[in-house]
């Protein structure tokens, strides 16, 4: 595994803080941002998975990458751009971060850690597929990158799967 920037750590950071905004409006504490290899921010994704209504497939990796792909952004800027995810993206948004042609995951949270502070059971936790395994199969690599400061990605969720609000 390479070594984050401090660029990588600021804008994973900027995702947290994002998470903590999207639970704050009533929605799970999950943030995506997509940038440039300079940092320029090309969009951002808040999870849209509870009060804002928008269902089951609203994860903030997906809304992220249909930003990216509304704007029409030519294929070359896409393969340079990076993901930061407040989380470990699960296999559908492995999946939409390969199809939408980004070249690099960084993460905080792992998918074991949210399992954990969910208390999750086996009927619970979703597909257990790590994003690493899923972009492993990729026909073009995509470089990942996390679990990363995980204290920090996980205080957006303390509390959050027990209260009641995790929908």
């Amino acid at each position: 595994m390479s070594t984050p920037s401090d660029l990588d750590l600021a804008l994973l950071r900027r995702a947290f803080r994002l998470a903590g905004e999207a639970r704050a409006r009533g929605d799970r504490p999950f943030a995506a941002i997509i940038a440039r290899a300079d940092g320029t921010i090309l969009a951002e994704g808040l999870s849209a998975q509870g009060r804002s209504g928008r269902g089951t497939l609203a994860h903030s990796e997906m809304l992220a990458c249909q930003a990216v792909i509304d704007a029409g952004l030519p294929r070359e800027v896409l393969r340079a751009a990076t993901i930061y995810s407040s989380a470990e993206p699960c296999a559908m948004c492995a999946a939409a971060i390969f199809y939408t042609g980004l070249g690099r995951v960084v993460y905080g949270l792992s998918a074991e850690a949210i399992l954990h502070l969910r208390n999750a059971s086996p009927a619970t936790a979703g597909l257990s597929l790590p994003c690493r395994t899923v972009l492993a199969t990729a026909a073009e690599p995509v470089e990942v990158l996390g679990p990363l400061i995980e204290a920090e990605a996980a205080v957006a969720h303390h509390g959050y799967w027990n209260s009641g609000s995790s929908g």
